[in-house]
Order: C-alpha cells, then sequence, then structure tokens
C-alpha cells in the first residue's frame, strides 16, 4: 500500500480520537458540575472554535476528518487490504462507506463552520425532510442498526480480531502490547456501550418521531443528566468514550497495513 495512503489512515485515525477523547472530557466536565455542557461530536467543534487560534484548531480537525472519510471510502472501494467479495466482506465494505459519509459530513462541517460560525447555532430542522407518517420507521430502522452495531462491536472485542491489525508479536517492548491490548478492549466495550445507550434513546424517540424529538447523543447526554443517577451514567458514559478516543490514537500509532 502506498505510503501516501498510510499516512492518510493514520492522521484520520487521530483525529477520529480526537473527536472522541474530548467528546468524553467535555461530558466529563459537565457530569461533575466543571464547565458548561458541550456533549456530541457538533460540541465538540463549537468548542474547540471558541478557544484562542480556534479557527485553526477546527481547520486542522477537519482535515483530518477528511482524511478518515478518504481512508474509509478507499477501504471500501479499492479494498487495499484484501477484506474480500463475500457476503460478509461486503457489509464490511458497506460499512466503510457509510462510515465515511458521516465523517465526510463532519469534516466539512467543521471547515464550513470556520467561515459560517453563526451556522452552527441553529437546530437541525432534518426530519421535515421525510413526511411525519414515515418517522416512526425510520427512527426504529436507525435503532436496530445501531443496536446491530453494539453487538458487532462485543463481538469484535470478544473474539479479539481487532488485535491483528497490530501485529503485537511484532512489538518488542511487553507493556506496549499490555496497553494496546487492554486499551484497546475497554474502547471497542465503551464504545459498544455508547451506541446501545443511543440506539436505546432512538427506540424511545420513534413513538413522538412525528414532533421532531430526534435523540443523539448529546440528547442522550442530557436525558442522563436529568436523572436522579444521571452524573454517575454519564460519567461512566463519558469515561467510555475517553477510552475509544484513546484507542484510535493507539490506531493511529501502532496499527499495521496488510498490503
Amino acid at each position: 500500500m502506498d505510503e501516501k495512503i498510510k499516512h492518510i489512515a493514520r492522521t484520520g485515525y487521530a483525529s477520529k480520537g480526537t473527536v472522541y477523547a474530548l467528546t468524553g472530557i467535555l461530558a466529563f466536565g459537565a457530569a461533575i458540575g466543571l464547565g458548561r455542557s458541550s456533549e456530541g461530536k457538533l460540541g465538540v467543534l463549537k468548542f474547540l472554535q471558541g478557544q484562542p487560534f480556534g479557527n485553526i484548531l477546527l481547520g486542522i480537525l477537519g482535515l483530518g476528518l477528511l482524511c478518515y472519510a478518504f481512508w474509509r471510502f478507499f477501504q471500501s472501494i479499492k479494498d487495499p487490504e484484501d477484506i474480500g467479495t463475500e457476503a460478509k466482506d461486503v457489509v464490511k465494505r458497506i460499512g466503510f462507506f457509510f462510515s465515511g459519509l458521516v465523517y465526510l459530513g463532519l469534516g466539512v462541517y467543521s471547515i464550513y463552520h470556520i467561515f459560517n460560525p453563526a451556522s452552527g447555532g441553529s437546530k437541525s430542522g432534518g426530519s421535515s425532510m421525510i413526511p411525519s407518517e414515515y418517522l416512526d420507521y425510520v427512527f426504529y430502522a436507525v435503532a436496530i442498526g445501531l443496536a446491530i452495531k453494539a453487538v458487532f462491536q462485543i463481538v469484535k472485542a470478544y473474539k479479539g480480531d481487532f488485535l491483528r491489525k497490530f501485529h503485537l508479536n511484532s512489538l518488542s517492548n511487553i507493556n506496549t502490547r499490555k496497553t494496546i491490548k487492554w486499551l484497546g478492549y475497554a474502547g471497542m466495550v465503551s464504545r459498544a456501550i455508547v451506541i446501545g445507550i443511543v440506539s436505546y434513546f432512538f427506540f424511545r424517540a420513534a413513538d413522538t418521531a412525528s414532533q421532531g424529538d430526534i435523540k443523539g447523543t448529546s440528547d442522550a447526554f442530557s436525558f442522563l443528566r436529568q436523572n436522579s443517577e444521571g452524573p454517575w451514567l454519564m460519567g461512566f458514559v463519558a469515561l467510555g468514550l475517553i477510552c475509544y478516543g484513546a484507542y484510535m490514537f493507539i490506531m493511529a500509532k501502532y496499527r499495521r497495513f496488510d498490503d
């Protein structure tokens, strides 16, 4: 595989890790009463823009997310690591493509937000794009898809297949191998839990979908915060996101590519 493609992939992993880690850090701060809440991926982008040299930070992150989107598209279409063309392999590659679409949107939004900062202040009215009588079915479909993804993450962690990407036997430092292994497990399981929670909220929101009650990650955090045990649950979820962000940084540094 071309070294430039590998560098693009590593940049993408680092940027994705930054988004997840900052999301977790901001949510954890809100859980323990430090600072205002800025949960969710879009909340991270707004937080960055509010910092000194915020537009520069936002631009760097946006370009990194575009790198990750490119890598996912490349995996899906070119299949550089020979995933295969059997049914399960095609499903995996289609998943890469949709993941690329998500991070392409985030990357474009990051860069667009630099030049149009006021655009992030309005709520999305995307639900009006779909006839209200079909929204509940769309929400159920999203919820089921997320639930399947959460289960897939758990199975992936249980089997430990993701560790093959690191070629651990080639690493001489035993502490590095242990860090990659346990941080990887923590990240995979934590992300599965977060996805499962968001799936649950989509199931709940399906009944009121026609009213535009869309539940995403930021709404999930808001719900957790409003419950009596909210700070504990929210803190747990936030730590999970931080773990997954750290796992992405490990991917950026130690992942090996099968040419």
